[in-house]
């Protein structure tokens, strides 16, 4: 089969092209697993940080991607539920136990055995791959194989943000940074709080008057202050200085959300400067997120179909995966970047 593998780590400032396009032998599903034949594959900043180095060690060499959207071609013994012909998605979690404290009570996400697709084993740059059955989620029939893909990332860990938002209706939310995971925030925001204004900072013109197309109320630079101190913000960059410009902007009791794997290292100057009296004083909330449980998924995917939710995408075939990478990287972005693959 063909994929795109990452060999080696890299910089991506001067090595454009670090995925190799390679004959990988296809895939054989194990007890409990299925075949999936990929159709598309959405393309995520976390893969910049797998490239780069900056989660934690991939299992290299690793075909990357974990918006996957396919048709199940083949299964192992045990598969009870999926049958041949299925269309299905698989998302970041690839794997967790089931059983300690973590995953019985919902959060598969902070399991000390949770495994990543396309970091800790072979993701969807590729025309084939396997995944266990629980962790394989049914496509709802209205979306195209290129319109699902981006659900299962960047909408499920924007639900996930969301919720640890912990906003109330009326209330107001800001979004930092406006790709992929924060269009559609913004559209799940508005409908499930249809009273609450949506303040958007991003650096770039065009992703501003994007937000201000899906309803954001007012958009801004990452260093402007918003009109109104906002309850709550969900940062979906990959650098440290739209942190500190959000806790100024936070409302006392205010939460910031952190929807990042990693930050990079480029601007690490702006931790210097985390000021307590203006950043983080009178009970402001930093909260992280960490990876995505089941139901961030399953509950995102059935959400998207009541609204519904139509991700805006730009289509690249699997040979440009680096181009569409590279392009990510240099925030030529408008909506989610999916890789068509068969």
């Amino acid at each position: 089969m063909k994929a795109m593998v990452l060999k080696k780590i890299c910089d991506l400032t001067r090595n454009k092209i670090p995925l190799e396009r390679v004959d990988l032998a296809k895939p054989v599903p194990q007890e409990n697993e299925i075949l999936i034949r990929v159709s598309t594959c959405g393309v995520c900043h976390t893969e910049l940080d797998e490239i780069e180095g900056r989660t934690a060690p991939p299992n290299l060499p690793v075909v990357l991607g974990h918006q996957v959207v396919g048709r199940v071609e083949d299964k192992g013994n045990g598969v009870k539920t999926l049958k041949i012909g299925d269309r299905v998605g698989v998302a970041w979690i690839y794997f967790a136990c089931g059983k300690c404290k973590f995953c019985l009570r919902g959060e598969e996400n902070l399991c000390p055995d949770f495994l990543a697709t396309g970091r800790d084993v072979n993701g969807g740059y590729a025309e084939y791959m396997t995944v266990p059955e629980r962790f394989a989620f049914p496509i709802p029939e209205m979306f195209s194989d290129s319109q699902a893909a981006p659900l299962l990332c960047a909408g499920a860990i924007g639900n996930r943000s969301l919720r640890l938002a912990n906003i109330k209706d009326g209330q107001r939310l800001g979004l930092t940074g406006f790709g992929a995971s924060g269009h559609l925030v913004i559209t799940l925001a508005k409908y499930l709080y249809p009273n609450t204004e949506v303040y958007v900072f991003a650096r770039s013109e065009s992703e501003r008057h994007f937000a201000k197309e899906l309803g954001a109320v007012w958009a801004g630079d990452t260093g402007e202050h918003s009109p109104q101190l906002l309850d709550a913000i969900i940062d979906t960059t990959p650098v440290w200085k739209p942190v500190l410009e959000a806790l100024k902007n936070l409302e006392p009791g205010g939460r910031l959300v952190i929807n990042a794997i990693r930050k990079e290292n480029i601007d690490q100057e702006y931790l210097l400067k985390l000021d307590y009296p203006s950043h983080l004083w009178m009970e402001k909330e930093i909260k992280s997120v960490a990876n995505v449980a089941r139901i961030d998924v399953s509950e995102f995917l059935k959400i998207a179909t009541e609204i519904p939710i139509k991700p805006e995408h730009q289509e690249y075939s699997l040979e440009d995966a680096n181009k569409a990478l590279v392009e990510l990287k240099e925030r030529k972005i408008r909506g989610a970047k999916v890789l068509r693959i068969n």
